[in-house]
């Protein structure tokens, strides 16, 4: 048997795809270089690994469930209220990920949480931390499905617990049923340091109880839950969807505008006309 057909055979029981694809026409370049042992060895193992970083981050993207990819490159600081570009820069270097804390993004619709929390899980693919992105509207359906077909216990330790970072998005745009509320309260408990989560919200903190069937004591746990190890980001000012359709001249300015304000804590944000 030909060496050729030893190495690549060695290479499929190894799982060496690419020093399969590469190795012959490396050696032939490693001979004509004058390449030590080593230095072959070194950049034969290098295409490997780099290649397979890149298989695994396009993986991990697809897995993630991204409606669109979106990054931190991408957003315009300039044009929103209360998005402190150092606090963005230091989550994502994502120590938070590992610190096991949870961002929690608020603001009205199109003032850019989706796309902050989108931008930092693909940051987080990147460095090939697996990562997942949901709506809370299809989150509690599976969770209900699965309950209904006997796997909770398996979603919960598949869908819920796997990704180091799980992003929760539109938070508040419908109410739940108290069954919903529980559903979505495991989430956030079995989570609870132990992974990292984002959540984006068009409801601050005093309308929450709203969302989760008017129980408060449910509302209390989740919130107590979530707030303990987080950060928190208001953002204010118009939507950046509307804002593009003024500028097209599709909406008119006095129909998109509004009023945005804040307490000192952060806690009341009201919109007019």
């Amino acid at each position: 048997m030909a060496l050729n057909t030893h190495i690549e055979t060695l290479c499929k029981e190894l799982q060496l795809s690419t020093v399969n694809d590469v190795h012959h026409e490396m050696a032939n370049r490693a001979a004509k270089e004058g390449w030590k042992y080593g230095e072959y060895l070194y950049e034969i193992l290098k295409l490997e690994a780099n290649n397979r970083a890149v298989r695994s981050r396009a993986t991990l993207t697809k897995m993630a469930g991204f409606p669109t990819i979106k990054t931190l490159e991408q957003f315009d600081f300039n044009f929103t209220v209360g998005v402190n570009r150092r606090q963005i820069e230091e989550l994502s270097t994502l120590e938070f990920i590992k610190r096991n804390e949870n961002i929690i993004l608020l603001g009205h619709s199109g003032v850019g949480k989706t796309h902050l929390a989108i931008a930092l899980a693909y940051q987080a693919v990147q460095k090939r931390i697996k990562a997942r992105f949901i709506t809370v509207a299809d989150l509690i359906l599976q969770m209900s499905n699965a309950k209904k077909e006997k796997r909770y216990d398996s979603f919960i330790r598949q869908a819920i617990m796997a990704p180091a970072l799980l992003v929760i998005d539109e938070i508040g745009y419908f109410p739940m049923s108290k069954e919903d509320a529980h559903h979505f309260f495991q989430v956030i408990s079995k989570r609870y340091e132990r992974g990292a989560t984002i959540v984006t919200s068009n409801l601050v903190f005093s309308q929450w109880s709203g969302i989760f069937a008017n129980d408060k004591v449910v509302t209390t746990a989740i919130l107590d839950r979530l707030l303990h190890h987080s950060h928190i980001i208001n953002i204010l000012g118009d939507s950046f969807r509307l804002k593009e359709k003024k500028d097209e001249g599709i909406v008119d300015s006095d129909l998109y505008k509004f009023k945005a304000k804040n307490s000192v804590k952060g806690e009341e944000i009201t919109q007019g006309a």
